[in-house]
């Protein structure tokens, strides 16, 4: 997609028409929406925060007027992208000038955790929200009483999976745009950033006492930290299949171990699990420092 990253950098009006289309088409097949979330990030890391604002704010115009023809709603076009481009641009910058790509995704993450939090001071009745909202999901002809059970479970922690999707895209818009940013100016560069990803001790610790409050607080207390622990859970996740792709890659079968480990984890979501422990347990570990002296390749 490196021809993507070129056509974006010659020029503002090519980094608009990228961004508010995509967005628009993203409506429709929602995994567009990382590549239009990336062509923010790309231009705000390249060029800085200023410029990044400029794409961000043309592009979201643009996008307004373009889903006012086509579905005659400016509103929800103007809404969707600011949600979409906002955090990312923010991240972004974080990056660009803290030049660690851990700390921005231990900022994503926090930001997600501070949405849940406002979710739960600002909302009356969570669970009744989210109620409505999958209930609404239910096709018409479908036997109400085989979801309603699941229903109530779900309820309890849809605002972690929302905001854990949320930061989720957040991520990979990021983290492509980073890749469009080193293949081009800097080649390897975002293998060598995304290798040494880890967290803090500190958020280690925090995490493993949501967990003990999780079990034995009860009520909101309790739903507030399980749903803040599905959010931490995708920060573990990524920075436990860094530590296993870094591991991996110093094997002698390094070529086929590290593509197997991305083809185990996407056929196998529930080993997903076992990453996470692994990146919660790297900063005091340090697992990567593990058969230190073989050599890597340099095709990793």
């Amino acid at each position: 997609m490196n021809f993507l990253a070129t056509y974006i950098m010659r020029g503002r009006i090519q980094a608009m028409i990228v961004a508010s289309s995509l967005a628009l088409l993203s409506l429709m097949m929602p995994p567009v929406s990382v590549l239009s979330s990336a062509t923010v990030a790309l231009v705000t890391l390249r060029l800085g925060a200023f410029e990044g604002l400029i794409i961000l704010g043309c592009s979201t115009l643009a996008a307004s007027i373009l889903g006012y023809f086509a579905t005659g709603n400016f509103q929800f076009a103007f809404l969707y992208v600011l949600v979409l481009w906002l955090p990312v641009w923010l991240i972004s910058i974080i990056l660009r000038e803290g030049r660690h790509l851990s700390l921005a995704v231990e900022i994503a993450t926090l930001l997600g955790v501070l949405g849940v939090i406002v979710f739960y001071l600002f909302s009356t009745e969570p669970s009744g929200i989210w109620s409505a909202v999958l209930t609404q999901m239910i096709p018409v002809d479908a036997p109400m009483a085989e979801f309603q059970d699941k229903i109530n479970i779900f309820v309890h922690y849809m605002t972690g999976i929302v905001a854990a999707g949320s930061v989720l895209g957040l991520l990979f818009g990021l983290f492509l745009g980073r890749w469009w940013q080193a293949n081009l100016f800097n080649p390897g560069g975002f293998k060598q950033e995304y290798l040494l990803m880890t967290t803090k001790p500190w958020l280690s610790i925090a995490s493993v006492v949501l967990v003990g409050a999780g079990f034995v607080t009860t009520g909101e207390v309790s739903e507030i930290s399980w749903n803040i622990i599905i959010l931490l859970y995708i920060l573990y996740t990524v920075t436990g299949t860094s530590v296993l792709h870094t591991y991996f890659a110093k094997l002698k079968l390094w070529r086929y171990m590290v593509p197997m480990l991305y083809i185990t984890l996407f056929l196998i979501p529930h080993l997903t699990l076992l990453v996470a422990l692994v990146g919660v347990s790297d900063p005091w570990l340090d697992l990567r420092k593990i058969k230190s002296n073989q050599h890597t390749p340099d095709g990793v």
